[in-house]
């Protein structure tokens, strides 16, 4: 007689374990995914902000050359209302050519208008105005007759936006006050102070720009006009004198330069 005995071992998995594995390898998969998804997410955040936070400098910096290349001559015109607790201005520098390429054609602007706009967002934008024609009270163009439509910006550039604070303090030389607005001609602030905020939880951040002094050429010219425009001759040097305006130091010794002595 033949006797078979059953210890053959079973081929393959069950059905359980098939699952069991499909699973396992999902849940692995996922996760790689999931921390790719954040490493991903994490560096556009990081570009996001390095590149907000240069595009601010560069405002930053840009307003600061151009107040300090201001000529004597500059008008200078700060205006604020306030609309639904926030603060809007007009800071207009008059009597400060530019030329540049605008649409392919070479244009002059006579006046630059910084504005700060309301969004529907609630957030500030601010907006570079370039203007053909003078726009203050009492400059020429007004007082020739230009209508309204030559008054209107042919250039208007978007420099920031998402603002939740942007307001301007003046300096007076004169009497060392710090004002919100100002409209005097023939004269420039000592100091401008700026407070910005950005997005909503931005912190505020307070910078101050000088305007150096320098003489109105205007009134320099003038000045020059009314003393007929030439110099006086020198006086003649006597034989054995000095050069006028020199000063004969005594010999001995000087104290050194940056030092004073009682």
């Amino acid at each position: 007689m033949t006797y078979r005995t059953d210890n053959s071992k079973r081929a393959g998995f069950t059905l359980l374990e098939v699952v069991m594995a499909m699973f396992l390898m999902a849940l692995l998969i996922g996760m790689v995914f999931g921390i790719a998804r954040s490493s991903l997410t994490l560096g556009n955040m990081l570009v996001k902000s390095q590149n907000e936070e240069m595009l601010h400098q560069a405002f930053f910096e840009l307003l600061g050359k151009r107040f300090s290349a201001l000529p004597g001559n500059t008008r200078f015109d700060l205006q604020v209302q306030k609309t639904s607790g926030q603060y809007l201005s007009d800071l207009t520098l008059q009597n400060v050519p530019l030329s540049f390429t605008w649409g392919g054609q070479p244009r002059i602007a006579k006046a630059v208008q910084l504005s700060t706009l309301r969004r529907r967002s609630g957030f500030l934008a601010i907006v570079l105005r370039y203007y053909e024609n003078e726009i203050l009270e009492g400059s020429a163009s007004l007082d020739g007759g230009k209508s309204n439509l030559d008054n209107k910006p042919f250039a208007e550039v978007e420099l920031l936006k998402d603002v939740a604070f942007f307001e301007w303090r003046v300096l007076d030389g004169s009497s060392m006050e710090w004002q919100y607005d100002w409209d005097v001609q023939g004269r420039l602030p000592l100091q401008l102070e700026l407070t910005v905020a950005f997005g909503d939880k931005g912190e505020e951040l307070r910078h101050i720009f000088w305007i150096p002094t320098k003489q109105n050429p205007e009134v320099a010219l003038r000045q020059i006009m009314q003393g007929g425009g030439a110099t006086a001759a020198p006086a003649p040097i006597a034989p054995g004198t000095t050069t006028p305006g020199t000063i004969t130091l005594p010999t001995g010794n000087l104290p050194a330069p940056g030092t004073i002595k009682k």
